[in-house]
């Protein structure tokens, strides 16, 4: 009986699921009226009667202005935007109850009539009835108080009626509604049932996709921020000065960047340790903010490096003032352990005072002037000139020395080691490139990297290590390899078909090869890269997303592009340890991917208590340090030798 009487219990204690009620009664109650107000205009042309005005005419009008007022009411809702969850509630329970108090009336003025119609009027008339009826309760099924107490009501006050009136003659007809009236509640109920689980399941996935996205925001929070100082980090600025790059400003002198570069920082850190070095660049991180204006952006773009983006009038005249504070600012001692500290500073400013110039080109004459300062006399200021551009110079030369050096076979591919992050089996390798034979010294490999991107020798040089790679690890049995693709790679239209070729020549089983790629031409390009991804997995081999949590990528993209799987970039990784922050943001980021059909590679790993932590988390494959450096071939192939003769010897035993 409870169980009953509880289909009948009017219940407003969740309120989105009140808010959902409401937002269908703003829809379907309006008609509902309207099909009532029809049907009792049909009745009333059929029973006119000219000596009977009240029961035939002032009844049913009364009636329909009560229906009219109550329609326009629900139509101007519009689903109750407006209106608080108690109000929502409040209106609720008068529907539940003006349904039945209407309901009723409509049928008890129909019994009343019924006596004074033909035997052809009093079928209209039961037609009617049956019609209001069905079309109440279905206009009510997403309340299932409302849609249970009108159905109920309305068919006993039928069936009992009719079971009497007209000398019996509409029994049968009675005990057909009695049926009909269960199955439009057993409807009704299971209707309610599966209304009331879709809003919950709406709102469970609203509640997922917020907790989602608070995951994503602390996530690209903490891209780019620099963990460190707290400050923003170079890709904020980069960000800020994409921003500018794509507003046209016209107007001279409202626009300066002021780079700096600490004087001395590197012997402290190696005199006195890199925790030392830590909380000085904390403390002056914090001097320095203190010092910038409201409408200056501070970053720290590299260890030891900040740059200030200044968008003001007479930005020139401020850039130099607060670059003559700053150096007298870090130039004061510093007691960091006890230890008096002190640096200096070299900086570099540039500006728009002579006319427009592009955000990112003034970051670059930024860093020109400081590094103008630097090999001149360290602790000074210097406003770019055209004359500091000699850097482009040197940008010339390696252009040139990188095709030379692909021509004498100068360039070298180095491996570093990926392990399984619970057994520590060597399960691949990266392939990275290198510079060893260049005549004038080895260079970094992000610097000829990056000039050979710009200068499209990326082409050649990324086949070269894709080939050099396969060659090297094809005897190497079932062990991967994964090689970096630059996004200037990528929008070659020709691309596919040199790494397919690739594969023939060197007979190297596609599925052993993953192909590792930033998100920068995700960005830029999402169609495609989705048209070439696809194509390169149809071919077997696996692609991830490399440099992940340093950019802005979405759960969107990760769906999209169907990863095989994602490198968690190195600098996730810096303050990892049980309960930090940076553990949560991994942790969840592991299950994530996971969730997705993704598998984890987190690199940079260089203390055994990061890599229990992403052991613990779930993580799939490690790699950094602290199980190898890059190191040529021959160096590699005896580690993984070794590996192998020592798990075969420990399976044996």
């Amino acid at each position: 009986m409870r169980s009953v009487a509880a289909l009948f219990r009017l219940d407003t204690s969740d309120p989105d699921l009140a808010r959902a009620q409401f937002r269908s009664f703003s829809r379907q109650l309006p008609l509902l009226y309207i099909i009532l107000v029809f049907n009792a205009l049909a009745v009333m042309a059929d029973y006119f009667r000219p000596d009977q005005l009240l029961k035939t005419l002032m009844a049913p009008l009364f009636m329909c202005t009560a229906a009219l007022v109550r329609a326009f009411w629900w139509w101007r809702q519009d689903g109750g935007k407006d209106l608080s969850d108690q109000e929502i509630a409040r209106q609720i329970a008068r529907t539940c109850s003006l349904s039945v108090v209407m309901t009723l009336t409509f049928e008890l003025w129909s019994f009343w009539i019924y006596d004074l119609g033909d035997a052809y009027a009093r079928g209209h008339l039961t037609f009617f009835l049956a019609l209001t009826q069905v079309s109440t309760v279905f206009c009510l099924m997403t309340l299932r108080a409302a849609a249970m107490r009108v159905a109920t009501v309305s068919t006993m006050a039928f069936v009992l009626y009719f079971l009497f009136a007209d000398h019996g003659r509409m029994r049968v007809a009675a005990i057909v509604l009695i049926f009909v009236g269960i199955g439009m509640m057993v409807v009704t109920h299971r209707f309610n049932i599966d209304f009331s689980n879709l809003i919950r399941s709406q709102r469970d996935l609203r509640n997922r996709q917020a907790e989602t996205e608070k995951l994503s925001e602390e996530n690209r929070r903490i891209a780019l921020t620099d963990a460190l100082s707290g400050l923003p980090n170079r890709r904020e600025l980069l960000a800020r000065l994409q921003r500018l790059e794509e507003r046209v400003v016209d107007r001279v002198d409202t626009l300066a960047i002021v780079f700096i570069d600490l004087d001395g920082f590197k012997d402290i850190n190696d005199s006195h340790g890199h925790h030392v070095g830590d909380t000085l660049i904390s403390s002056l991180s914090a001097r320095l903010a203190g010092l910038c204006p409201e409408q200056a952006l501070l970053a720290r773009v590299g260890g030891d490096e900040f740059a200030i983006l200044i968008e003001a009038p007479w930005a020139t005249a401020r850039a130099r003032a607060l670059a003559e504070r700053i150096g007298e600012e870090i130039g004061l001692p510093v007691l960091v352990n006890r230890h008096v500290l002190q640096v200096g500073a070299s900086i570099g400013i540039a500006s728009n005072a002579e006319g427009p110039v592009g955000a990112n080109e003034l970051l670059r004459r930024a860093d020109i002037a400081m590094y103008h300062v630097k090999m001149r006399k360290k602790g000074e200021i210097a406003v770019y000139d055209a004359a500091f551009d000699e850097g482009r110079k040197r940008r010339l030369a390696i252009e040139h020395e990188i095709g030379v050096g692909l021509t004498r076979e100068e360039f070298e591919v180095f491996y570093q080691p990926v392990v399984n992050a619970q057994t520590g089996a060597i399960v691949s390798a990266e392939a990275l490139v290198r510079w060893p034979r260049r005549p004038t010294g080895s260079l970094d490999p992000q610097e000829f990297i990056e000039i050979a991107e710009g200068t499209g020798q990326i082409h050649p040089l990324g086949l070269f290590v894709l080939e050099r790679a396969c060659r090297d690890l094809k005897p190497l049995g079932p062990l991967k390899v994964s090689v970096n693709v630059s996004p200037v790679q990528f929008r070659d239209p020709g691309f596919e078909r040199q790494v397919a070729h690739v594969l023939e020549q060197t007979q190297f089983d596609p599925q052993r090869l993953q192909l590792e790629i930033t998100e920068g031409y995700l960005l830029a390009q999402p169609e495609r890269a989705i048209r070439v991804m696809e194509r390169f997995k149809s071919m077997g081999m696996s692609i991830a997303l490399d440099d992940f949590g340093t950019g802005f990528t979405s759960i969107h993209y990760l769906q999209s592009y169907g990863f095989s799987h994602i490198k968690i970039d190195k600098s996730l990784l810096a303050g990892l340890r049980p309960g930090s922050k940076a553990s949560l943001l991994v942790t969840g980021t592991i299950y994530l991917a996971s969730g997705l059909d993704m598998r984890v590679i987190a690199e940079g790993v260089e203390t055994e208590q990061q890599a229990n932590i992403l052991r613990a988390a779930g993580c799939h494959k490690l790699q950094g340090f602290l199980f190898g450096r890059p190191m040529p071939i021959a160096e590699f192939r005896r580690v993984y030798e070794n590996q192998a003769v020592h798990d075969r010897f420990r399976q044996s035993a």
